[in-house]
């Protein structure tokens, strides 16, 4: 894999500290940092912490990061969609998997910030990047908000960025009413791939509509 070029840090003072947004991070950069202890969302913080390594050995995996002096507060997730997902079957697809905010440092415009950087990467370009928002992932308990109120501030946040709300009929989608798909084209993105897109997006209506094998 090409070595990615990494962006020019970008400092933010907050009320709490210097937070500095960076990436895309490597692994050993990730390892001599350590894990806010309220990144929990989607698993322990040491065993994110070796998640997000993982993920920047991956073709085309980018990890960005919010940090505060040592300690990675914040980071975003992009990776190819996992194997057993319609969206693998499209080779310029890229997955934003995850984007996580510690709560002591919410409301100092890390989310923000940080998807400002991760998406000014040129290699965004290249690929239709995807979102898919299953609500229960959300952190609704530190938040205070419900369900639809937090879909609501998340697809404000993500439109920021240009991601938009796509329809599909993916099953896993269509498992909550809150549930939310999200696309953005990148500049360099063919006319063949964004057809390709857009025929995979109902599957269950049309059929297969390509064979990619």
């Amino acid at each position: 894999m090409a070595k990615l070029v990494q962006l020019k840090p970008v400092e933010l003072n907050t009320p709490k500290g210097l937070v500095v947004f960076e990436g895309p991070v490597t692994d050993s950069y990730i390892d001599g940092l350590s894990m806010n202890k309220g990144l929990t969302n989607f698993r322990p913080p040491d065993r994110q912490k070796e998640a997000l390594k993982q993920i920047t050995n991956l073709p085309d995996g980018m990890i960005f990061i919010a940090r505060h002096e040592n300690e990675i507060i914040g980071y975003v997730t992009f990776h190819h969609p996992d194997d057993f997902s319609r969206w693998s079957k499209h080779p310029q697809v890229l997955e934003m998997g995850g984007i996580e905010v510690s709560p002591s440092w919410r409301g100092c415009g890390v989310a923000e910030n940080l998807m400002k950087l991760a998406f000014s990467h040129p290699a965004v370009e290249n690929f239709i990047v995807i979102t898919t928002e299953y609500c229960w992932h959300w952190d609704t308990r530190n938040t205070g908000l419900d369900i639809w109120a937090y879909q609501k501030m998340l697809t404000r946040l993500f439109g920021k960025v240009g991601l938009q709300k796509v329809t599909t009929d993916d099953p896993d989608i269509l498992e909550h009413p809150a549930n939310v798909f999200m696309a953005r084209i990148g500049k360099n993105v063919g006319k063949e791939d964004i057809m390709l897109f857009e025929g995979m997006r109902f599957l269950r209506k049309y059929g297969k509509v390509v064979n990619m094998a």
